[in-house]
């Protein structure tokens, strides 16, 4: 609860600040748009993250202060956690014998946390935080204004996506007015690509299939086709979004090999078509039209099970509508 939130930082003075592993814009953004806050309030904070800050969120205000670290390896008062599943997402080894502060947007999200504020209603979980701002009295600086809005574009894939909403569009106009240059934001997010990323779309593209219907597609990346264009993992970010560009198609997955016989698995849709129940089937989660989750074994035996439950998605659409309303 949000009133829970505020009462532990006015009684409290030393935090941390974590994510999930692969940190991306709303995670990252919102995590230092928290830090930035409480600094605002003369708080003794620092985000700590088991991976590395990704070159296309380097920019970011407090992007250089976030400490990489494997383990939670220093003593504070709470540890706030954004936007993970569960406690295991941010893969930081003692992090469970922390007082944990669990803050996200999914309705997938577990209740690990000694205090859980969940809002699926919210766009991101930057969204939250600018809220939280709001009931502590900080006063939204451009450095905040900067992350948050970040984190607010890269979670509605630039108010592409259905969790988009009045509100969001509300956040967005204030931040804004807080310093804001939304031009400059969405270059350094996603004109700003190494020349890697675009070898191995090159090469990711050539794998990409529809079915018979023209409505679901899929495509995969190996290891070798990494290792060949000189790409690191986060390169591949955004390749799951390109075949639903296409009129007809209303459901992809991207299958990307992370090591040996494991796939991360993107999943996208438009409408209401579900793919979050897809994602739980294999302890994922996400949003109705954006979620993900992790396949074990034989590519094509992977590729033809995540095919089916997306046509059977596509095609038993309605029966999700109240739910998906829910977590978008």
């Amino acid at each position: 609860m949000l009133s829970q939130v505020v009462e532990l930082i006015e009684q409290k003075r030393r935090f941390a600040i974590t994510s999930h592993v692969r940190p991306d814009g709303d995670s990252l953004g919102s995590s230092l748009g928290l830090y930035w806050l409480l600094r605002a309030l003369d708080k003794d904070v620092e985000v700590i993250m088991r991976d590395a800050v990704p070159h296309a969120y380097e920019k970011l205000p407090g992007a250089l202060e976030v400490r990489v670290t494997p383990s939670v390896d220093r003593s504070y008062d709470a540890v706030f956690v954004i936007e993970c599943s569960d406690i295991t997402r941010p893969g930081l080894i003692d992090l469970d014998k922390q007082l944990v502060v669990n803050i996200d947007h999914h309705s997938t999200t577990a209740l690990f946390g000694t205090i859980n504020w969940i809002d699926s209603t919210a766009s991101a979980v930057g969204e939250m935080i600018y809220n939280l701002c709001k009931a502590t009295g900080v006063r939204v600086t451009r450095e905040i204004a900067e992350c948050v809005y970040t984190a607010l574009i890269t979670d509605t894939g630039s108010f592409h996506y259905s969790n988009t909403s009045e509100r969001t569009f509300k956040v967005a106009s204030e931040l804004v007015r807080a310093g804001v240059k939304p031009a400059k934001i969405s270059q350094a997010v996603f004109s700003n690509y190494p020349w890697s990323k675009i070898e191995l779309l090159a090469e990711v593209m050539t794998t990409v299939k529809r079915d018979e219907t023209g409505r679901v597609a899929w495509m995969h990346q190996t290891l070798e086709m990494q290792q060949r264009a000189g790409a690191s993992e986060e390169d591949a970010d955004g390749f799951v979004n390109y075949p639903l560009t296409c009129g007809s198609v209303e459901a992809v997955a991207l299958l990307k090999e992370c090591s040996p016989g494991i796939y991360r698995t993107s999943l996208r849709s438009k409408g209401d078509v579900n793919v979050a129940r897809i994602a739980e089937k294999f302890g994922g989660g996400g949003h109705r039209n954006a979620a993900g989750c992790t396949l074990r074994g034989d590519l094509e035996e992977a590729k033809r099970t995540i095919v089916r439950l997306l046509q059977d998605a596509v095609e038993h659409r309605n029966g999700d509508r109240d739910d998906s309303q829910a977590a978008a």
